[in-house]
Protein backbone atom coordinates (compact mmCIF):
# COMPACT_ATOMS: atom_id res chain seq x y z
CA UNK A 1 0.00 0.00 0.00
CA UNK A 2 2.79 2.34 0.79
CA UNK A 3 4.29 1.26 -2.42
CA UNK A 4 1.03 2.52 -4.34
CA UNK A 5 0.48 5.91 -2.68
CA UNK A 6 4.33 6.77 -3.41
CA UNK A 7 3.49 5.78 -7.52
CA UNK A 8 0.46 7.66 -7.20
CA UNK A 9 2.44 10.40 -6.03
CA UNK A 10 5.23 9.98 -8.50
CA UNK A 11 2.40 9.66 -11.56
CA UNK A 12 0.80 13.21 -10.18
CA UNK A 13 3.68 14.86 -10.31
CA UNK A 14 4.40 13.35 -13.67
CA UNK A 15 1.38 14.31 -14.80
CA UNK A 16 1.29 17.78 -13.83
CA UNK A 17 4.48 18.40 -15.81
CA UNK A 18 3.35 16.50 -19.48
CA UNK A 19 2.76 19.05 -22.47
CA UNK A 20 3.38 22.48 -20.13
CA UNK A 21 6.63 24.17 -20.85
CA UNK A 22 5.95 27.23 -17.59
CA UNK A 23 5.12 23.76 -15.28
CA UNK A 24 8.00 21.81 -16.46
CA UNK A 25 10.15 25.42 -15.42
CA UNK A 26 8.10 26.19 -12.18
CA UNK A 27 8.90 22.39 -11.01
CA UNK A 28 12.62 22.89 -12.19
CA UNK A 29 13.35 25.65 -10.32
CA UNK A 30 11.27 24.43 -7.46
CA UNK A 31 14.06 21.67 -7.61
CA UNK A 32 17.26 23.66 -7.24
CA UNK A 33 15.74 25.60 -4.82
CA UNK A 34 15.16 22.48 -2.75
CA UNK A 35 18.70 21.64 -3.56
CA UNK A 36 19.91 25.12 -2.71
CA UNK A 37 17.85 25.23 0.89
CA UNK A 38 18.90 21.50 1.48
CA UNK A 39 22.84 22.57 1.02
CA UNK A 40 22.50 25.98 3.15
CA UNK A 41 20.30 24.47 5.90
CA UNK A 42 22.88 21.30 6.51
CA UNK A 43 25.82 23.73 6.42
CA UNK A 44 24.52 25.77 8.61
CA UNK A 45 24.06 23.17 11.35
CA UNK A 46 27.09 21.25 10.46
CA UNK A 47 28.60 24.93 11.25
CA UNK A 48 27.87 24.38 14.48
CA UNK A 49 30.56 22.38 15.47
CA UNK A 50 33.10 25.40 15.64
CA UNK A 51 30.30 27.32 17.97
CA UNK A 52 30.79 26.99 22.00
CA UNK A 53 29.06 23.33 22.86
CA UNK A 54 26.21 25.10 24.96
CA UNK A 55 25.75 28.03 21.83
CA UNK A 56 25.33 24.43 19.36
CA UNK A 57 22.68 22.99 22.01
CA UNK A 58 20.77 26.48 22.02
CA UNK A 59 20.37 26.79 18.33
CA UNK A 60 20.39 22.98 17.46
CA UNK A 61 17.29 23.05 19.82
CA UNK A 62 15.47 26.52 18.18
CA UNK A 63 16.26 25.32 15.02
CA UNK A 64 14.18 22.22 15.41
CA UNK A 65 11.53 23.64 16.98
CA UNK A 66 11.36 26.20 13.55
CA UNK A 67 11.10 23.01 11.49
CA UNK A 68 8.50 21.54 13.51
CA UNK A 69 6.13 24.99 13.24
CA UNK A 70 7.64 25.52 9.70
CA UNK A 71 5.59 21.88 8.28
CA UNK A 72 2.75 22.27 10.91
CA UNK A 73 1.96 25.69 9.22
CA UNK A 74 3.26 25.53 5.87
CA UNK A 75 1.02 22.77 4.61
CA UNK A 76 -2.17 24.82 5.55
CA UNK A 77 -1.33 27.19 2.87
CA UNK A 78 -1.64 24.13 0.09
CA UNK A 79 -4.64 22.90 1.32
CA UNK A 80 -7.03 23.51 -1.70
CA UNK A 81 -3.53 22.79 -3.69
CA UNK A 82 -2.32 19.73 -2.88
CA UNK A 83 -5.22 17.28 -3.16
CA UNK A 84 -2.91 14.57 -1.22
CA UNK A 85 -3.56 16.67 2.10
CA UNK A 86 -7.91 16.30 1.67
CA UNK A 87 -8.42 13.35 3.17
CA UNK A 88 -12.33 13.73 1.24
CA UNK A 89 -10.40 12.92 -2.10
CA UNK A 90 -9.54 9.87 -1.10
CA UNK A 91 -12.89 8.85 1.16
CA UNK A 92 -14.06 6.52 -2.01
CA UNK A 93 -10.90 4.34 -1.94
CA UNK A 94 -11.91 0.73 -0.65
CA UNK A 95 -8.97 0.76 2.06
CA UNK A 96 -9.22 0.89 6.01
CA UNK A 97 -7.99 4.15 7.76
CA UNK A 98 -4.85 2.63 8.99
CA UNK A 99 -3.80 1.63 5.23
CA UNK A 100 -4.91 4.99 4.25
CA UNK A 101 -3.16 6.83 6.96
CA UNK A 102 0.22 5.04 6.06
CA UNK A 103 -0.05 5.65 2.54
CA UNK A 104 -0.78 9.26 2.88
CA UNK A 105 2.37 9.11 5.36
CA UNK A 106 4.43 7.40 2.98
CA UNK A 107 3.02 10.32 0.20
CA UNK A 108 3.72 12.75 2.37
CA UNK A 109 7.69 12.20 2.22
CA UNK A 110 7.64 11.28 -1.37
CA UNK A 111 8.90 15.05 -3.35
CA UNK A 112 12.30 17.42 -3.09
CA UNK A 113 10.94 19.52 -0.18
CA UNK A 114 10.84 16.62 2.60
CA UNK A 115 13.40 15.12 1.68
CA UNK A 116 15.52 18.71 1.57
CA UNK A 117 13.92 19.25 5.42
CA UNK A 118 15.43 16.02 6.25
CA UNK A 119 18.74 16.75 4.85
CA UNK A 120 18.72 19.70 6.85
CA UNK A 121 17.44 17.96 10.04
CA UNK A 122 20.57 15.51 9.79
CA UNK A 123 23.13 18.53 9.37
CA UNK A 124 22.70 18.38 13.45
CA UNK A 125 24.36 14.98 12.97
CA UNK A 126 27.66 17.26 12.12
CA UNK A 127 27.37 19.72 14.09
CA UNK A 128 25.57 18.77 17.51
CA UNK A 129 27.10 15.09 17.96
CA UNK A 130 30.57 14.95 19.83
CA UNK A 131 31.02 11.44 20.30
CA UNK A 132 30.11 7.81 19.46
CA UNK A 133 26.90 7.79 21.26
CA UNK A 134 26.00 11.69 20.20
CA UNK A 135 26.40 9.85 16.58
CA UNK A 136 24.09 7.12 17.37
CA UNK A 137 21.26 8.48 19.09
CA UNK A 138 21.27 11.51 16.28
CA UNK A 139 20.16 9.19 13.55
CA UNK A 140 17.43 8.11 15.57
CA UNK A 141 16.85 11.89 16.76
CA UNK A 142 16.94 13.20 12.87
CA UNK A 143 14.29 10.35 11.84
CA UNK A 144 12.08 10.92 15.30
CA UNK A 145 11.85 14.84 14.08
CA UNK A 146 11.61 14.10 10.63
CA UNK A 147 8.94 11.77 11.97
CA UNK A 148 7.18 14.37 14.24
CA UNK A 149 6.89 16.94 11.52
CA UNK A 150 5.42 14.86 9.37
CA UNK A 151 2.56 13.31 11.65
CA UNK A 152 2.04 16.98 13.18
CA UNK A 153 1.47 18.02 9.58
CA UNK A 154 -0.94 15.72 8.92
CA UNK A 155 -2.73 16.05 11.94
CA UNK A 156 -3.27 19.20 11.70
CA UNK A 157 -4.64 19.57 7.76
CA UNK A 158 -6.80 16.36 8.73
CA UNK A 159 -8.56 17.72 11.95
CA UNK A 160 -8.80 20.92 9.75
CA UNK A 161 -10.14 19.63 6.72
CA UNK A 162 -13.72 20.41 7.31
CA UNK A 163 -13.22 23.85 8.64
CA UNK A 164 -10.42 24.70 6.03
CA UNK A 165 -12.95 23.84 2.95
CA UNK A 166 -15.52 26.56 4.73
CA UNK A 167 -15.10 30.02 4.14
CA UNK A 168 -15.31 31.10 8.16
CA UNK A 169 -12.23 28.99 7.72
CA UNK A 170 -10.13 30.38 5.44
CA UNK A 171 -10.85 33.74 6.78
CA UNK A 172 -9.41 32.39 9.94
CA UNK A 173 -6.15 30.66 8.49
CA UNK A 174 -5.59 33.78 6.61
CA UNK A 175 -6.01 35.77 10.21
CA UNK A 176 -3.79 33.23 12.15
CA UNK A 177 -0.97 33.56 9.10
CA UNK A 178 -0.68 37.35 9.32
CA UNK A 179 0.02 36.90 13.01
CA UNK A 180 2.57 33.98 11.94
CA UNK A 181 4.60 36.40 10.16
CA UNK A 182 4.28 39.56 12.46
CA UNK A 183 5.03 37.31 15.35
CA UNK A 184 8.63 36.02 13.29
CA UNK A 185 9.39 40.16 12.73
CA UNK A 186 9.04 39.90 16.91
CA UNK A 187 12.72 39.68 17.44
CA UNK A 188 13.82 42.42 14.86
CA UNK A 189 11.05 44.74 16.83
CA UNK A 190 12.64 43.96 20.40
CA UNK A 191 15.94 44.41 18.97
CA UNK A 192 14.89 47.79 17.09
CA UNK A 193 13.62 48.48 20.59
CA UNK A 194 16.73 48.48 21.93
CA UNK A 195 15.16 45.35 24.01
CA UNK A 196 17.65 43.42 23.18
CA UNK A 197 20.42 42.83 25.49
CA UNK A 198 22.79 40.46 25.39
CA UNK A 199 22.17 38.13 22.29
CA UNK A 200 23.66 35.09 24.14
CA UNK A 201 21.33 35.69 27.15
CA UNK A 202 18.47 36.22 24.71
CA UNK A 203 19.35 33.29 22.76
CA UNK A 204 19.99 31.25 25.90
CA UNK A 205 16.75 32.08 27.52
CA UNK A 206 14.88 31.25 24.61
CA UNK A 207 16.70 27.65 24.00
CA UNK A 208 15.89 26.76 27.62
CA UNK A 209 12.33 27.10 27.21
CA UNK A 210 11.77 25.48 24.25
CA UNK A 211 14.58 22.30 26.04
CA UNK A 212 11.20 21.22 26.76
CA UNK A 213 9.62 20.70 24.25
CA UNK A 214 9.29 17.57 21.68
CA UNK A 215 11.57 18.98 19.06
CA UNK A 216 13.90 20.49 21.96
CA UNK A 217 14.34 16.67 23.06
CA UNK A 218 15.58 15.85 19.77
CA UNK A 219 17.80 18.21 19.31
CA UNK A 220 19.42 17.56 23.20
CA UNK A 221 19.65 14.11 22.89
CA UNK A 222 22.35 14.37 20.08
CA UNK A 223 24.11 16.74 21.94
CA UNK A 224 24.21 14.89 25.05
CA UNK A 225 24.60 11.37 23.69
CA UNK A 226 23.98 9.73 27.15
CA UNK A 227 21.14 8.54 28.98
CA UNK A 228 19.34 11.13 29.29
CA UNK A 229 19.30 11.42 25.20
CA UNK A 230 17.70 7.83 25.46
CA UNK A 231 14.76 8.31 27.93
CA UNK A 232 14.28 12.04 25.59
CA UNK A 233 14.34 9.73 22.69
CA UNK A 234 11.73 7.48 24.02
CA UNK A 235 9.41 9.60 24.82
CA UNK A 236 9.49 11.17 21.80
CA UNK A 237 8.93 7.93 20.04
CA UNK A 238 5.70 7.66 22.13
CA UNK A 239 4.50 11.02 21.72
CA UNK A 240 5.19 10.40 17.40
CA UNK A 241 2.98 7.27 18.10
CA UNK A 242 0.14 9.13 20.34
CA UNK A 243 0.09 11.39 17.50
CA UNK A 244 -0.08 9.18 14.57
CA UNK A 245 -2.91 7.30 16.55
CA UNK A 246 -4.42 10.36 17.22
CA UNK A 247 -4.18 11.34 13.58
CA UNK A 248 -5.86 7.92 12.57
CA UNK A 249 -9.03 8.70 14.64
CA UNK A 250 -8.96 12.25 12.85
CA UNK A 251 -8.77 11.14 9.56
CA UNK A 252 -11.38 8.11 10.19
CA UNK A 253 -13.65 10.96 11.71
CA UNK A 254 -13.03 13.49 8.28
CA UNK A 255 -13.93 10.42 6.50
CA UNK A 256 -17.65 9.90 7.36
CA UNK A 257 -18.31 13.57 7.95
CA UNK A 258 -20.64 15.56 5.70
CA UNK A 259 -18.98 18.27 4.12
CA UNK A 260 -20.42 21.86 4.99
CA UNK A 261 -18.72 23.27 2.21
CA UNK A 262 -21.31 22.09 0.08
CA UNK A 263 -23.99 22.73 1.54
CA UNK A 264 -26.49 26.05 0.20
CA UNK A 265 -26.40 28.82 2.40
CA UNK A 266 -29.45 31.07 3.10
CA UNK A 267 -29.72 34.20 1.10
CA UNK A 268 -31.31 37.30 2.14
CA UNK A 269 -32.65 40.23 0.56
CA UNK A 270 -31.84 43.67 1.77
CA UNK A 271 -31.33 47.08 1.05
CA UNK A 272 -27.83 48.63 2.19
CA UNK A 273 -26.12 51.98 2.27
CA UNK A 274 -24.79 51.64 -1.18
CA UNK A 275 -28.58 51.35 -2.12
CA UNK A 276 -29.57 54.21 -0.52
CA UNK A 277 -26.82 56.75 -1.13
CA UNK A 278 -26.47 56.11 -5.06
CA UNK A 279 -28.63 55.75 -7.85
CA UNK A 280 -29.11 52.39 -9.01
CA UNK A 281 -27.16 52.16 -12.42
CA UNK A 282 -24.13 50.01 -13.62
CA UNK A 283 -21.35 51.85 -10.77
CA UNK A 284 -23.81 51.26 -7.85
CA UNK A 285 -24.30 47.42 -8.74
CA UNK A 286 -20.57 47.25 -9.26
CA UNK A 287 -19.83 48.83 -5.87
CA UNK A 288 -22.19 46.46 -3.84
CA UNK A 289 -20.48 43.68 -5.51
CA UNK A 290 -17.14 44.59 -4.76
CA UNK A 291 -17.81 45.37 -1.02
CA UNK A 292 -19.94 41.63 -0.98
CA UNK A 293 -16.57 40.35 -2.66
CA UNK A 294 -13.87 42.23 0.49
CA UNK A 295 -16.78 41.07 3.34
CA UNK A 296 -17.13 37.38 1.93
CA UNK A 297 -13.81 36.74 -0.12
CA UNK A 298 -10.67 35.31 1.61
CA UNK A 299 -8.71 36.51 -1.06
CA UNK A 300 -9.86 39.87 -0.65
CA UNK A 301 -9.40 40.27 2.98
CA UNK A 302 -6.24 38.90 3.10
CA UNK A 303 -4.76 42.05 1.63
CA UNK A 304 -6.74 43.97 3.68
CA UNK A 305 -5.68 42.69 6.98
CA UNK A 306 -1.78 42.19 5.33
CA UNK A 307 -1.75 46.09 4.69
CA UNK A 308 -2.92 47.22 8.38
CA UNK A 309 -0.55 44.69 10.11
CA UNK A 310 2.62 45.60 7.62
CA UNK A 311 1.54 49.06 8.30
CA UNK A 312 1.59 49.07 12.51
CA UNK A 313 4.87 47.22 12.47
CA UNK A 314 6.56 49.25 9.72
CA UNK A 315 5.33 52.29 12.22
CA UNK A 316 6.35 50.45 15.52
CA UNK A 317 10.20 49.64 14.20
CA UNK A 318 10.37 53.21 12.94
CA UNK A 319 9.44 54.97 16.62
CA UNK A 320 11.86 52.13 17.94
CA UNK A 321 14.71 53.18 15.85
CA UNK A 322 14.45 56.71 16.87
CA UNK A 323 13.28 57.98 13.81
CA UNK A 324 10.46 59.72 15.58
CA UNK A 325 12.13 63.10 15.61
CA UNK A 326 10.23 63.52 11.76
CA UNK A 327 7.17 63.80 10.29
CA UNK A 328 7.90 60.20 7.88
CA UNK A 329 7.21 58.27 10.95
CA UNK A 330 3.60 59.52 10.28
CA UNK A 331 3.48 59.88 7.03
CA UNK A 332 5.54 57.05 5.94
CA UNK A 333 3.66 54.34 7.48
CA UNK A 334 0.16 56.04 6.04
CA UNK A 335 1.77 55.90 2.19
CA UNK A 336 3.16 52.47 2.37
CA UNK A 337 -0.70 51.14 3.22
CA UNK A 338 -1.80 53.33 0.61
CA UNK A 339 0.88 51.85 -1.33
CA UNK A 340 -0.61 48.20 -0.74
CA UNK A 341 -4.23 48.35 -1.23
CA UNK A 342 -3.40 50.34 -4.90
CA UNK A 343 -1.21 47.17 -5.59
CA UNK A 344 -4.05 45.03 -5.04
CA UNK A 345 -6.28 47.22 -7.67
CA UNK A 346 -3.66 45.81 -10.57
CA UNK A 347 -5.52 42.98 -11.74
CA UNK A 348 -9.09 44.12 -10.76
CA UNK A 349 -11.23 42.04 -13.16
CA UNK A 350 -8.95 38.96 -12.11
CA UNK A 351 -11.75 38.09 -8.92
CA UNK A 352 -14.68 38.08 -11.52
CA UNK A 353 -13.42 35.05 -13.92
CA UNK A 354 -15.71 33.43 -16.04
CA UNK A 355 -18.62 35.62 -15.03
CA UNK A 356 -16.75 38.51 -16.71
CA UNK A 357 -18.87 37.69 -19.84
CA UNK A 358 -21.96 39.01 -18.66
CA UNK A 359 -20.66 42.76 -18.17
CA UNK A 360 -18.68 42.14 -21.18
CA UNK A 361 -21.54 41.50 -23.45
CA UNK A 362 -23.27 44.50 -22.10
CA UNK A 363 -20.89 46.95 -22.83
CA UNK A 364 -21.64 49.05 -25.76
CA UNK A 365 -18.32 51.18 -25.60
CA UNK A 366 -15.34 52.54 -23.99
CA UNK A 367 -18.06 54.58 -21.27
CA UNK A 368 -19.35 51.64 -20.04
CA UNK A 369 -15.99 49.75 -19.05
CA UNK A 370 -15.13 53.41 -17.34
CA UNK A 371 -18.03 53.23 -15.43
CA UNK A 372 -17.53 49.91 -14.04
CA UNK A 373 -13.33 50.47 -13.22
CA UNK A 374 -14.91 53.70 -11.28
CA UNK A 375 -17.28 51.71 -9.53
CA UNK A 376 -14.44 49.32 -8.68
CA UNK A 377 -12.41 52.42 -7.48
CA UNK A 378 -15.37 53.39 -5.08
CA UNK A 379 -15.80 49.86 -3.42
CA UNK A 380 -12.19 50.34 -2.80
CA UNK A 381 -12.12 53.76 -1.18
CA UNK A 382 -15.20 53.08 0.68
CA UNK A 383 -12.90 50.81 3.05
CA UNK A 384 -9.55 52.23 2.19
CA UNK A 385 -10.64 56.24 3.12
CA UNK A 386 -11.44 55.40 6.54
CA UNK A 387 -8.69 52.82 6.92
CA UNK A 388 -5.87 55.40 6.18
CA UNK A 389 -7.57 57.55 8.59
CA UNK A 390 -6.87 54.71 11.44
CA UNK A 391 -3.84 54.32 10.29
CA UNK A 392 -2.63 57.62 10.39
CA UNK A 393 -3.74 58.18 13.40
CA UNK A 394 -1.95 55.46 14.91
CA UNK A 395 1.13 56.89 13.24
CA UNK A 396 0.63 60.26 14.76
CA UNK A 397 0.68 58.74 18.29
CA UNK A 398 4.07 56.46 17.69
CA UNK A 399 5.32 59.73 16.52
CA UNK A 400 3.94 61.28 19.47
CA UNK A 401 2.24 64.39 18.00
CA UNK A 402 -1.03 64.27 15.78
CA UNK A 403 -0.31 67.33 13.96
CA UNK A 404 1.09 65.48 11.07
CA UNK A 405 -2.30 63.06 10.72
CA UNK A 406 -3.71 65.83 8.28
CA UNK A 407 -0.46 65.68 6.11
CA UNK A 408 -0.83 61.90 6.37
CA UNK A 409 -4.33 61.21 5.76
CA UNK A 410 -3.95 63.51 2.17
CA UNK A 411 -0.78 62.28 1.22
CA UNK A 412 -1.72 58.75 1.98
CA UNK A 413 -5.23 59.14 0.08
CA UNK A 414 -3.19 60.51 -3.08
CA UNK A 415 -0.90 57.60 -2.88
CA UNK A 416 -4.14 55.62 -3.14
CA UNK A 417 -5.98 57.49 -6.44
CA UNK A 418 -2.29 56.76 -7.88
CA UNK A 419 -2.60 53.61 -7.45
CA UNK A 420 -6.13 52.53 -8.19
CA UNK A 421 -5.08 54.51 -11.65
CA UNK A 422 -2.06 52.73 -12.13
CA UNK A 423 -4.08 49.19 -11.56
CA UNK A 424 -6.67 50.31 -13.82
CA UNK A 425 -4.39 50.36 -16.83
CA UNK A 426 -2.58 46.89 -15.52
CA UNK A 427 -5.60 45.69 -15.50
CA UNK A 428 -6.28 45.86 -19.05
CA UNK A 429 -2.85 45.78 -20.02
CA UNK A 430 -1.70 42.57 -18.06
CA UNK A 431 -4.71 40.47 -16.74
CA UNK A 432 -4.49 37.48 -15.11
CA UNK A 433 -6.67 34.51 -13.54
CA UNK A 434 -7.08 35.10 -9.52
CA UNK A 435 -7.60 30.77 -8.97
CA UNK A 436 -10.90 29.75 -7.13
CA UNK A 437 -9.25 27.67 -4.89
CA UNK A 438 -9.50 26.96 -1.28
CA UNK A 439 -6.05 29.06 -0.51
CA UNK A 440 -6.66 32.23 -0.30
CA UNK A 441 -3.11 33.02 -1.01
CA UNK A 442 -3.11 31.47 -4.60
CA UNK A 443 -1.75 34.18 -6.83
CA UNK A 444 -2.63 32.95 -10.31
CA UNK A 445 -3.49 29.83 -12.46
CA UNK A 446 -0.69 27.75 -13.73
CA UNK A 447 1.21 29.33 -16.45
CA UNK A 448 0.64 33.18 -15.56
CA UNK A 449 2.82 33.38 -12.50
CA UNK A 450 5.07 35.39 -15.24
CA UNK A 451 2.39 37.51 -15.68
CA UNK A 452 1.11 37.95 -12.53
CA UNK A 453 4.93 39.28 -11.66
CA UNK A 454 4.76 41.78 -14.16
CA UNK A 455 1.17 42.94 -13.33
CA UNK A 456 2.13 43.29 -9.10
CA UNK A 457 5.64 44.90 -9.36
CA UNK A 458 5.04 46.76 -12.10
CA UNK A 459 1.87 48.57 -10.73
CA UNK A 460 4.18 48.84 -7.64
CA UNK A 461 7.06 50.87 -9.14
CA UNK A 462 4.96 53.34 -11.37
CA UNK A 463 2.95 54.02 -8.21
CA UNK A 464 5.81 54.57 -6.36
CA UNK A 465 7.76 56.79 -9.24
CA UNK A 466 4.15 59.04 -10.16
CA UNK A 467 3.68 59.39 -6.26
CA UNK A 468 7.50 60.56 -5.62
CA UNK A 469 6.93 64.64 -6.65
CA UNK A 470 4.07 64.51 -3.85
CA UNK A 471 5.43 62.15 -1.37
CA UNK A 472 9.09 62.61 -1.23
CA UNK A 473 8.39 66.92 -0.17
CA UNK A 474 5.81 65.45 2.54
CA UNK A 475 7.67 63.23 4.01
CA UNK A 476 10.98 65.95 3.98
CA UNK A 477 8.87 68.14 5.93
CA UNK A 478 7.24 70.24 3.24
CA UNK A 479 3.80 69.49 4.79
CA UNK A 480 2.02 71.84 3.05
CA UNK A 481 2.22 69.96 -0.07
CA UNK A 482 0.09 67.54 1.07
CA UNK A 483 -2.63 69.74 -0.06
CA UNK A 484 -1.45 68.97 -3.89
CA UNK A 485 -1.45 65.01 -3.08
CA UNK A 486 -5.55 64.51 -2.96
CA UNK A 487 -5.63 66.65 -6.20
CA UNK A 488 -2.71 65.19 -8.04
CA UNK A 489 -3.92 61.42 -7.04
CA UNK A 490 -7.69 62.12 -8.22
CA UNK A 491 -6.61 63.13 -11.96
CA UNK A 492 -4.21 60.29 -11.96
CA UNK A 493 -7.21 58.02 -11.15
CA UNK A 494 -9.39 59.60 -13.45
CA UNK A 495 -6.54 59.61 -16.14
CA UNK A 496 -5.95 55.91 -15.46
CA UNK A 497 -9.94 54.72 -15.95
CA UNK A 498 -9.92 56.68 -19.15
CA UNK A 499 -6.74 54.92 -20.61
CA UNK A 500 -7.93 51.77 -19.22
CA UNK A 501 -11.87 52.34 -21.22
CA UNK A 502 -10.21 53.30 -24.32
CA UNK A 503 -7.61 50.16 -24.08
CA UNK A 504 -9.72 47.66 -22.29
CA UNK A 505 -12.87 48.11 -25.02
CA UNK A 506 -10.81 46.89 -27.61
CA UNK A 507 -9.39 44.05 -26.14
CA UNK A 508 -12.98 42.65 -23.87
CA UNK A 509 -12.34 39.33 -25.79
CA UNK A 510 -8.54 38.72 -24.89
CA UNK A 511 -9.45 40.32 -21.83
CA UNK A 512 -12.15 37.57 -21.04
CA UNK A 513 -9.58 34.70 -21.96
CA UNK A 514 -6.96 36.01 -20.05
CA UNK A 515 -8.94 36.17 -16.55
CA UNK A 516 -10.44 32.49 -17.64
CA UNK A 517 -7.77 30.11 -17.26
CA UNK A 518 -8.79 27.00 -16.22
CA UNK A 519 -7.00 26.19 -12.46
Amino acid sequence: MVGLFVALKLRLISGGLRGDAQRILGFVFSVLAALLVAAAGFLLLALLRMAPPQVAADVGVIAFTGLLVFWATVPLLAFGVDDTLDPAKLALFPLRTRQLAAGMFAASVTGVWPIASLLVTAGALAGLARGAGGVLLGVVAVLLQFALCIVTSRLITTALSGLLRSRRGRDLLAVGVIVFVLMAQLPNLIVNRGLSGDPLALLSSLAAVLRWTPPGWAAHAISDGGLTGVLELAALALLVLALGWLWIKALGRALVTTDASTQAASVRRSSGLIDRFLPDGRVAAVVGKELKYARRDPRGRVGWFASIAVTGVLAFSMNGQGAGSGPGVAIGPACLGALMIGMQQCNIFGIDGRSLWMNAVVYGNDRDLRGDVAGRHLGVAIIAVPLLILLSVLGGLFAGTLAWVLPAVLTAWGVLGIGLGVGALTSVLVPYTVPDRLNAFTGAAPGQGGVAFVASFGALIVTALLALPVALPVLLGFTWLSAVALPYGLAVAWGGRVLAGKVGYPRLPELLSAVSKPT
